[in-house]
């Protein structure tokens, strides 16, 4: 008998003609039992190419684990990744945007090609994870989106380091600035093992406003990497997952202009990446949600910079999260009206409610600033135009006939 959750998989697994079909599974250990159970994808961006990256194994395993014990069949595939940090300022970056839509095309071909019932996509580099949202969205089947993990920050003479540190460290050091010893021992020491770049950079953007957007779950974004807690955040995403297979929640019922709007809320709260803009222009695209470049203008103007994250500010994504995370800032955001808090999550519950039970903000830290007192009015991502009304008419002189 078909169980209800594998609405798509019983497309290749169910009647006499699926028999080979059938068979191939039994080829790698499934029983009989397993084919009414739904078939959840496991979009694994693990690769030795990058820290950002090298600690997704055991997250996949996890994944894994996790779906096992919902009663899923987990089905593990590739998506590549580039190094924007590793690729930039050589011919090698040109490949990284195309990436993006490499990783979106991986996670859409596989769940379409196998007629999988859902997907988690874990990545941990910077197009990891708008490639992965747009082929979720592309696929539109109950998804979930595991970010890696940012990394710890290194640590010398009492300073804490990331990667921004060693591009200003060979500032200064070609500068006559810094000693050989210091700088060699800056960049030996920025990168103490696996994770994202520490700071509000492109991908602890891009998971913050994730969890924003509802697509993660609540304090996932900002977790490291190389802790046991984004494991334990794994098995539970899985959980979460089947339950939204179960009730065939899918991006698109969560992926609207208003949820858009949560995410963009939340990147110009936390001072995030400007990569932010072009990425979401490609979400909404594969949302099927109208939005443009002004309305990144339209958000600016009433979304004050509350958090004081690098590279503009003195803090690392860690520190947001032990102070409280991404719900913490929007729990202070919703509370004055500059969120939605009615939007749908992947959790089954709304904005507000997932946001209910969160404490309010320490007042004993400064990482994240309340409403009333802002590190800026307003946001930071401003969109430049020409005014051509502005423009003095040019007069040109013909050309002198050539005698």
């Amino acid at each position: 008998m078909s169980h209800p959750f594998n609405r798509r998989s019983k497309n290749i697994t169910e009647g006499v003609a699926r028999a080979p079909n059938r068979s191939m599974y039994y080829g790698m250990g499934y029983k009989e039992t397993d084919f009414g159970k739904p078939m959840i994808g496991v979009a694994n961006g693990h690769s030795t190419i990058t820290p950002c990256n090298s600690g997704l194994q055991r997250l996949a395993d996890a994944a894994v684990e996790g779906l096992k014990q919902a009663g899923a069949n987990a089905q593990i595939f590739g998506t590549p990744t580039i190094s924007d940090g590793m690729a930039m300022g050589t011919e090698g970056m040109k490949y990284s945007l195309v990436s993006r839509e490499v990783i979106a095309d991986c996670v859409e071909t596989c769940v379409g090609g196998q007629w999988m019932d859902g997907v988690v996509v874990i990545g941990g580099c910077d197009k990891n994870m708008p490639g992965g949202m747009m082929g979720m969205l592309r696929a539109n089947v109950p998804s979930l989106y595991v970010y890696g993990g940012t990394i710890l920050p290194g640590k010398y003479k009492g300073q804490d380091l990331n990667i921004v540190s060693v591009f200003e460290a060979v500032g200064q050091f070609s500068a006559g600035k810094m000693s050989e010893e210091d700088f060699c021992e800056i960049e030996r020491r920025a990168i103490p093992g696996s994770g994202s770049c520490g700071g509000m950079y492109t991908a602890n953007t891009m998971s913050s406003s994730f969890e924003a957007l509802g697509m993660s779950l609540p304090y996932s974004s900002t977790m490291a990497n190389v802790e046991d807690e984004v494991v334990d955040n794994v098995k539970k995403a899985a959980a979460v997952l089947v339950e939204a297979v179960k009730k065939d929640l899918k991006p698109k019922d969560i992926v609207t202009k208003k949820s858009i709007e949560n995410a963009v809320a939340v990147i110009m709260a936390t001072g995030g990446s400007t990569n932010a803009i072009l990425h979401y222009l490609a979400i909404a695209h594969c949302a099927g949600v109208e939005w443009t470049i002004d309305d990144y203008e339209r958000m600016r103007k009433k979304i004050p910079v509350l958090c004081n994250l690098k590279p503009s500010g003195q803090y690392l994504a860690i520190d947001l999260h032990r102070a409280g995370g991404i719900p913490a800032l929007m729990k202070e955001m919703l509370k004055h009206g500059l969120l939605h808090g009615d939007c749908m999550t992947i959790t089954g519950k709304t904005v507000a409610e997932n946001l209910a039970d969160v404490p309010d903000l320490d007042p004993n830290q400064d990482v994240i600033m309340p409403v009333s007192k802002p590190i800026y009015a307003q946001g930071h991502l401003a969109i430049l135009k020409q005014d051509h009304r502005a423009e003095e008419p040019r007069h040109h002189r013909p050309c002198a006939r050539v005698r």
